[in-house]
């Protein structure tokens, strides 16, 4: 198996921060990559679609609110990877907070390191936009 994952540093409150970040459909909030997040079974399944309109379907496999975390796997994507499961985490610093957004893959028809760059890009920029907009909140 690989792994990704990027960090962010935030002066502000990680419960601020989670209220932006925290719902399981809430992508299309602070993530530019994906306009559009659909959730369905009660919230467990979330359909996503990114800018080329590929669907991406998610399901929610651990969810801490009072910890500040959720878990979640792709169950189909335009990605080069199967058995993906992602970890979306805020934590509290001195400072103000500290997201984590990690992931655990086996890359399918790439290299491990073309899969690994693939989603520490997607992690990074993800979290730039977060800083963006946490930026302008």
């Amino acid at each position: 198996m690989a792994t990704a994952s990027a960090t962010l540093e935030l002066p502000i409150p990680a419960d601020v921060v989670w209220n932006l970040i925290g719902g399981f459909g809430s992508l299309p909030d602070w993530l530019p990559y994906i306009p559009h997040s659909e959730l369905s079974e009660g919230g467990r399944i979330r359909t996503l679609a990114n800018p080329n309109g590929d669907a991406i379907v998610e399901r929610l496999i651990a969810f801490d609110h009072v910890g500040r975390s959720y878990s979640y796997a792709i169950l189909k994507a335009p990605f080069p990877v199967v058995d993906y499961h992602s970890t979306l985490h805020v934590l509290e610093t001195e400072a103000g907070s500290k997201v984590v957004w990690s992931g655990v893959f086996t890359p399918a028809g790439s290299s491990d390191a073309d899969a690994i760059a693939l989603f520490e890009g997607i992690y990074t920029e993800g979290l730039r936009s977060l800083a963006s907009k946490m930026e302008t909140n």
